[in-house]
């Protein structure tokens, strides 16, 4: 899974981020389950966001990539450009998550485009379509995130200082 990618973020949104003390390319290079499975984000805006994901270690006993695992890119991808659509007013929560899986993959990385299909004031629904590395379609996924208003002790969570 190696060395870690500098996630691409428009230089608006890394500023208004900063002024709330939020660092969002070490928030989304660094984390937790997408840690673990090697997830990259390499392009965020609330009109596309990109990532990758090694097939090696997300595999299930048959050695397919485990469709669990591109949920996981799925959710995440598309959770990223909820969260840029709502700003920092707002906190992304998954409340829906669909993926038809179409083939499989046993090496390699797959990359997943998510692209919006709606974004309102309080739900914003993001299809995301991850591919093998020949481009063809391993997975269609759908996820509808609620837009829900920062609360106190949110920004704590987001926070990198600490």
């Amino acid at each position: 899974m190696g060395e870690q990618q500098q996630v691409t973020f428009p230089q608006q949104v890394i500023d208004e981020y900063a002024a709330l003390g939020v660092d969002l390319p070490a928030l989304f290079s660094a984390g937790h389950l997408g840690t673990r499975m090697g997830v990259q984000i390499l392009e965020a805006s609330a009109e596309r966001v990109v990532g990758t994901m090694p097939v090696e270690g997300n595999t299930q006993p048959y050695g397919l990539l485990h469709g669990g695992a591109s949920a996981v890119l799925a959710e995440t991808l598309g959770s990223v450009g909820s969260m840029l659509h709502g700003g920092t007013s707002k906190i992304a929560v998954g409340v829906d998550l669909n993926c038809t899986h179409h083939r499989g993959a046993r090496s390699g990385l797959v990359t997943g485009v998510a692209t919006p299909v709606h974004r309102g004031r309080s739900t914003a629904t993001y299809e995301v379509v991850i591919s093998d590395e020949e481009g063809r379609r391993v997975c269609s996924a759908r996820i509808t995130c609620l837009l829900r208003d920062v609360r106190a002790g949110d920004e704590a969570h987001a926070r990198t200082d600490g």
